[in-house]
């Protein structure tokens, strides 16, 4: 069992890739950045489960796990036999054998031998003491090889005659070495992911493999053996049904065909634009268009034909079809919801259910929605705010006595306390008007209209209309009169005039003539 069990999103792509795609498992480890050790792992568990591609598709995360580890497994014990390497080497001379095949065969022999990925790292560390140099030779359709060139192209802004340094994309195919090339404005993921999207349109297909440099870009953490790629660019990938092996740290024979390709770029398209000066991107992709076609059809120097008759032989017939729909670009991060159910995107909060809160969420950004994923699952999706500091929340992901609260309206008080009578419903709506915001008063609106079920309809309105003649605009105003029964009284306006009084404290208007 590995020392670290992944996420089942990965452990979905690892069977994705293998049987979906029928990479080896070497291919696999490379794209998803995991040691082969990891994925041999996991496809054993996978087949000792009876699993098919087509049920794993139809799992949920939780069921696939209790399929994959319904017991941990344990190591059997003792010395593993050792296979004849120099056996080993000459039968792979034969055609069509693999060390897989061979690796099948050892197992049969000796049941409790070594598994497939530490018998071809054995294998291989016996070969690299006889021949240190492999050569690579490239399947048809099988990878697109992905870089930057070194060398940039100055565009001048003709407003201001500001230069800006526009980055040269070049892709290049194994079998034919059919190169497409184009200008950026930078090496950044949209620019990146874009650039790829254009390519795979250019050659009309996509490939099994693509091959980049370990450019930050797409490989969010370089590393000699187990180099982790961008989520985006990992999407993109998957929504081409491609997978991805990035060259080892300071292996230049990994990519040796998109370095020569770099260089015949630099050399044959970016020499003849030398002397070229371009005020926008599309004029220097178009002069660039030109050119490749003109690079594509030179004949090759030591090899019959061109890049485009290889291509045309070759590569297009083995590519497989691009996808109907197209890509969108998305951007991943990840986020934790916080006690208000609210997770924190660029600046706006956004709504999840309330059950999540503390859980750590992987977000995914377009131009128009955020998606919240959960495991693999997504938990919510909202259309994309810019409104900074402010929140989009959905009713069905509060609390029940949060949404109750929130269903609250001005409207919905003052059509309520109408119910009561009109009195009552101008003291509301006077309330509210009274606040900097009639949520403020939403409190004592309800505290109001609590006293009609303690004194009755008919006094609630008589105080209200007391209240609103005196400017008393709150609950404690309206309960204060309720409580000296000051509603049964006469309002000032409706108390009878006295013409004379007399009382022997009262000295009357002779006193003062």
């Amino acid at each position: 069992m590995p020392a670290e069990r992944l996420s089942m999103r990965k452990v979905r792509e690892v069977l994705r890739l293998r049987w979906a795609l029928k990479l080896s498992a070497r291919q696999v480890a490379g794209s998803l950045a995991m040691g082969r050790s990891t994925v041999a792992e996991y496809l054993q568990r996978a087949g000792a489960a009876g699993l098919t591609w087509e049920e794993v598709e139809a799992l949920s995360d939780g069921e696939l796990e209790e399929r994959l580890f319904p017991a941990p497994a344990r190591k059997a014990a003792g010395t593993r036999p050792l296979p004849d390497w120099a056996q080993v080497k000459q039968e792979l001379r034969g055609q069509h054998v693999t060390l897989y095949l061979l690796w099948e065969e050892y197992r049969l022999t000796h049941p409790d031998g070594y598994g497939y990925s530490r018998f071809c790292d054995l294998y291989r560390t016996w070969r690299a003491k006889l021949d240190p140099v492999m050569r690579q030779d490239h399947k048809a359709g099988e990878k697109l090889f992905v870089d930057y060139a070194g060398d940039t192209v100055p565009v001048v802004c003709e407003e201001t005659g500001e230069v800006t340094e526009a980055q040269i994309f070049v892709a290049v195919l194994g079998a034919s070495s059919y190169t497409y090339a184009e200008a950026t404005w930078t090496q950044g993921l949209r620019d990146w992911t874009g650039a790829h999207v254009r390519a795979f349109s250019f050659i009309g297909g996509v490939v099994e493999l693509v091959v980049p440099d370990n450019i930050k870009t797409g490989v969010t953490h370089s590393c000699r053996y187990e180099p982790e790629l961008n989520p985006t660019y990992q999407e993109m990938l998957s929504h081409y049904g491609c997978a991805c092996t990035p060259a080892r740290v300071r292996r230049p024979r990994d990519k040796a065909k998109v370095e020569c390709g770099v260089k015949y770029v630099e050399t044959y398209l970016l020499a003849r634009l030398r002397k070229i000066t371009f005020f926008s991107l599309a004029d220097l992709n178009g002069a660039i268009a030109g050119l490749l076609q003109k690079l594509n059809n030179e004949p090759f120097q030591k090899l019959p034909g061109s890049r485009r008759s290889e291509f045309e032989r070759a590569d297009k017939p083995a590519l497989a079809p691009l996808p109907v729909s197209t890509w969108e670009y998305a951007e991943w991060q990840k986020a934790r919801v916080g006690p208000d159910y609210h997770v924190a995107v660029r600046g706006h909060y956004y709504s999840v259910p309330y059950q999540l809160v503390r859980e750590q969420l992987d977000v995914r950004l377009t131009a128009a929605t955020i998606e919240c994923f959960l495991r693999g699952k997504r938990v919510a999706s909202h259309l994309r705010s810019l409104r900074q500091g402010r929140h989009t929340t959905l009713p069905a992901h509060m609390p029940r006595a949060h949404r109750e609260y929130a269903e609250w309206t001005p409207e919905r008080l003052i059509s309520w306390a109408r119910e009561t009578g009109p009195e009552t419903a101008r003291l509301v709506e006077a309330i509210m008007a009274s606040r900097p915001h009639p949520q403020q008063g939403f409190r004592s609106c309800l505290g109001l209209l609590s006293l009609g079920k303690t004194y009755g309809r008919e006094r609630l309105e008589a105080a209200c209309r007391r209240a609103l003649l005196i400017r008393g605009l709150s609950y404690k105003s309206v309960k204060s009169i309720l409580v000296a029964g000051l509603d049964h009284e006469p309002l000032p306006a409706e108390r009878p005039v006295q013409l004379s009084l007399s009382h022997e404290n009262i000295r009357g208007p002779e006193y003062y003539s």
